[in-house]
């Protein structure tokens, strides 16, 4: 995400990382809503 966030950097948009709850590597599809939920409510920036 730290690189994405650099290539964009140029046109002004807000790049975000999941915060807690998803493994990397793991398919959102297979996430339950509640931890799907918290992950996004606590993302962070860079």
């Amino acid at each position: 995400s730290y690189y994405i966030n650099k290539l964009l950097l140029p046109y002004e948009v807000t790049v975000t990382r999941i915060a807690y709850g998803i493994p990397m590597g793991t398919e959102l599809e297979f996430i339950d809503e509640a931890t799907l939920s918290r992950a996004f409510a606590s993302r962070n920036s860079f």
